[in-house]
């Protein structure tokens, strides 16, 4: 189920991203949530959900990136 707020994320999720990066995750995990919502828009048997984390987590990579304290940092391309 969509986010209200980055309180509501994951506890696996808020407890390794910064802040702006948490946003970044409920927003994109909100607008996949909707988007992908019939299982004709979804590739194989993932669920609404499953997709909508995989499309956080991608959102995340493109600014931050995990670091070798399993934290996520604000990437230097």
């Amino acid at each position: 189920m969509p986010y209200s707020s980055t309180e509501d994320l994951p506890d696996n999720v808020k407890s390794v991203l910064p802040d702006h990066a948490q946003d970044i995750y409920k927003e994109a995990f909100n607008s996949a949530y909707d988007e992908y919502k019939h299982k004709a828009d979804r590739r194989g048997d993932e669920s609404q959900e499953e997709v909508a984390h995989k499309v956080a987590w991608a959102a995340v990579k493109k600014k931050y990136e995990k670091g070798d304290d399993d934290r996520w940092h604000p990437a230097h391309r």
